[in-house]
């Protein structure tokens, strides 16, 4: 493997990460100001930035859309040490292109979902794959992170392939998201590969208290983006405390779930934070009606949810109450 670059890598990112929920206006563009804004609040809550992840709508971005806006969060000094983007493309060229751009902008790693598009692929056409984005990019300092999501990429990624890609890349192999929904399959990645330095996010802080004890870095989970505070706490305490707050987040969790996540989470932000267009979705999918959302608030505001700390136009919490 030629590396053309050779400067030293970041650290690890641990903890719990955010898929950062992408603003749209209401004429469909990326919405910067509100994306920095959200970015800030989720790193002043305790919570990395795992940018362009499903719950982004990172398959509705173009590869220039991902680009200015990692470029919009570092020109307003968010840190790149605290953001692991998704760079995973059907494309080589196009995940190239992402991974490239975040390891030279200082990024702790990228996200990299497997080619989807194409069912039925074998260990030795995603062996493939990842070996050709690793030697393209080039640089000691990729950290790539596995994005385990068959129920919706179709691809799976086995441990046989785990495996093998630590044997050939060490170091640039870094970790997974575990998105199977299987907590057995979360399992067997952490007891078989955090030893060796692999470091693995379950995709649901319901997880937490079960992986932590094991070896989970954390996890990169979609109500991050709601509830950051409450799930970094989960992950800081100690193991008598995790028990009873590990409740309160399964409480918000199982709330959120039960509907069609993105414009459930675009709904509360829409509410709590007093702004109309955070409900705004990208086609194909479909923002929240009225009704279902004064059902879904109601129900989080009954479990005492709420979300300290976020910029709201005034009487935007209050209003979210009614």
């Amino acid at each position: 493997m030629v590396h053309a670059r050779t400067a030293r890598r970041p650290a690890r990112l641990r903890g719990v990460l955010a898929p950062v929920l992408t603003p749209f206006t209401r004429d469909l563009r990326p919405d910067v100001r509100r994306f920095v804004e959200h970015a800030r609040w989720l790193l002043d809550s305790g919570a990395g930035l795992a940018i362009f992840g499903t719950n982004s709508e990172a398959a509705s971005l173009t590869v220039d859309e991902r680009i200015e806006l990692t470029d919009a969060l570092l020109a307003a000094g968010v840190p790149a040490a605290r953001m692991i983007p998704g760079t995973g493309c059907c494309a080589i060229a196009d995940t190239v292109r992402l991974s490239a751009h975040a390891v030279g902008a200082g990024a702790a790693g990228v996200l990299m979902l497997p080619p989807f598009y194409y069912k039925g692929v074998g260990d030795e056409g995603l062996f493939a794959y990842y070996s050709e984005v690793i030697e393209r990019v080039a640089d000691e300092r990729l950290a790539m992170y596995l994005y385990h999501i068959p129920a919706m990429s179709g691809v799976s990624i086995s441990m046989q392939l785990i495996e093998r890609l630590l044997k050939r890349y060490p170091g640039v192999v870094a970790g997974a998201k575990d998105s199977s929904g299987d907590w057995d399959n979360t399992q067997r990645m952490i007891r078989g590969f955090a030893s060796s330095g692999f470091d693995v996010f379950p995709a649901s802080e319901m997880l937490l208290s079960r992986a932590l004890p094991i070896g989970a870095a954390g996890c990169i989970s979609a109500t991050v983006n709601i509830n950051p505070a409450a799930i970094h706490a989960v992950y800081a305490a100690d193991a008598a405390r995790r028990e009873p707050l590990q409740a309160g987040i399964d409480a918000v969790r199982r709330i959120v779930q039960a509907r069609p996540m993105i414009p459930a989470m675009k709904h509360v932000l829409a509410r709590f934070g007093g702004h109309a267009d955070w409900a705004v979705v990208r086609p194909p999918l479909e923002a929240f009606g009225a009704d279902p959302g004064r059902e879904l608030v109601q129900q989080l505001l009954d479990v005492g949810f709420g979300m300290p700390g976020l910029p709201a136009v005034p009487g935007a919490r209050e209003a979210a109450a009614t």
